[in-house]
């Protein structure tokens, strides 16, 4: 419907919040983002425009996911996220700096990373444990539940240390009956944290957020923290992912190559 009136370039995105973050950076004048509401729906849509409608103006974006820790790589014009996610991609740029200024307390903030180092690679190190469990699950056929995780209930919001036990512990509870032990799958996944190159490569934007949000509350935060919600958090690293942040990922690196080279309207020049 969207072509018979527009016949520049579609930009198909899996939800609300990737729309408004890539609306930032979209040619106004060019481009149209539609909300597919998934992955697969994504992947779907914009095979179908492509391959049996011979619209060569339609690509997507999805988020990496375990994608990458599976070894499973999209093609133009499908394109995939440098991190997990939107979240986990914002928070590995500068954006989480300029967040940071706005509600941390800068002593205390200082007094944390001087006991637990930096403090983007001890969220990477809270929140790995999660999509490790979520890769095992997937490898081993386990199907289990991890939405609405409460992160307080196995990560230190003092010291941003995951309980990896407790962390199992808490996802067997939300899932249907598991056949293999609480400690042997709480050891695959230390084990498979020890192999990774670096601990972003294991990280849900949503967990990194969850356990910074946490963490502003209870340990580092300021005044306009206290109270802070998952959701005003996204919100905050949003606004501060500017262009220059985004130009340089991979993710606009080939995109932008690959819709030059087909004399496509995508990315804002500026």
């Amino acid at each position: 419907m969207m072509r018979s009136v527009f016949k520049g370039t579609i930009l198909v995105v899996e939800g609300v919040t990737d729309s408004r973050l890539y609306s930032k950076f979209t040619d106004k004048e060019g481009v149209r983002i539609l909300i597919a509401h998934s992955k697969d729906n994504v992947r779907r849509s914009v095979t179908e425009c492509q391959t049996r409608r011979g619209d060569s103006k339609v690509v997507g974006i999805t988020d990496k996911d375990i994608d990458g820790l599976i070894g499973r790589r999209k093609s133009p014009p499908l394109f995939e996220t440098d991190r997990n996610d939107i979240e986990s991609m914002m928070m590995c740029s500068k954006a989480l700096d300029d967040v940071m200024s706005e509600y941390a307390d800068p002593e205390k903030l200082r007094n944390f990373e001087e006991k637990h180092g930096k403090l983007s690679d001890a969220i990477a190190r809270a929140a790995s444990p999660v999509c490790a469990l979520m890769y095992i699950s997937y490898r081993r056929g386990m199907n289990l539940s991890f939405k609405d995780l409460d992160h307080s209930r196995f990560v230190n919001s003092h010291t941003l240390e995951t309980d990896i036990p407790r962390m199992v512990s808490e996802v067997y509870a939300q899932s249907m009956a598991q056949m293999y032990p609480k400690q042997t799958i709480a050891d695959q996944v230390r084990s498979m944290l020890k192999s990774l190159d670096d601990p972003w490569d294991a990280v849900r934007g949503h967990d990194a957020v969850s356990i910074l949000a946490l963490a502003l509350r209870n340990t580092f935060g300021s005044y306009n923290a206290k109270y802070i919600r998952d959701g005003e958090l996204s919100g905050a690293l949003r606004l501060a992912y500017g262009l220059a942040y985004f130009k340089k990922t991979e993710l606009y690196a080939v995109s932008e190559n690959w819709c030059g080279s087909k004399d496509l309207d995508l990315w804002v020049i500026r």
